[in-house]
């Protein structure tokens, strides 16, 4: 579903976000770069080992941070390695680094010139945060950032989970009506 936010595109979309065309697209990462499971090992199978190789290079990331990386064999040009938070009940920072997470990943964007980007929802896999309250985050963020002086033309938030679109779709009809 299509919104649009100050002549810009917000797009909540139901799918695997390997397959999206964007200037980058967002990797759930660990902060070790290392792979994993969930949107991370898909990101790595699909976009072959070079983004691992430039993973290794760097070497890790910290919480609530994001590096660039190359996207390999993927459509997108870049893939951008957010880590955020696990949940622990919400009482040890978890929102702020989140939001930290999802502004570092905009902020890397606007710095190398991209146009669109894709997301899907960070740390609410096996990270255990709870999908109302990221989405609200996710949101909250990417909003604020389009206020400024941003680039970026179109943002994606891509959930593989009927459930968690329609969570997205909820919150950006309530943030944008």
């Amino acid at each position: 579903m299509d919104f649009e936010y100050k002549g810009k595109t917000i797009r909540a979309v139901r799918g695997d976000i390997t397959k999206i065309r964007a200037d980058a697209i967002v990797n759930a990462a660990n902060s070790g770069l290392r792979g994993g499971g969930g949107v991370d090992g898909a990101i790595h199978r699909a976009g072959g080992p070079s983004i691992m190789e430039e993973c290794r290079k760097i070497g890790g990331c910290p919480t609530g941070s994001a590096v660039i990386t190359g996207a390999g064999s993927l459509s997108a040009k870049h893939v951008i390695h957010a880590v955020g938070p696990i949940w622990y009940g919400g009482k040890n920072g978890e929102s702020d680094l989140l939001r930290k997470a999802y502004e570092t990943c905009l902020a890397l964007a606007d710095r190398h010139g991209l146009k669109s980007m894709a997301f899907p929802s960070i740390s609410t896999g096996a990270y255990g945060y709870p999908i109302e309250e990221a989405a609200a985050i996710a949101i909250q963020t990417v909003l604020r950032h389009l206020d400024g002086k941003s680039k970026l033309e179109e943002i994606q938030f891509v959930l593989f989970s009927e459930p968690d679109y329609a969570c997205y779709v909820e919150k950006l009809k309530a943030a944008l009506s």
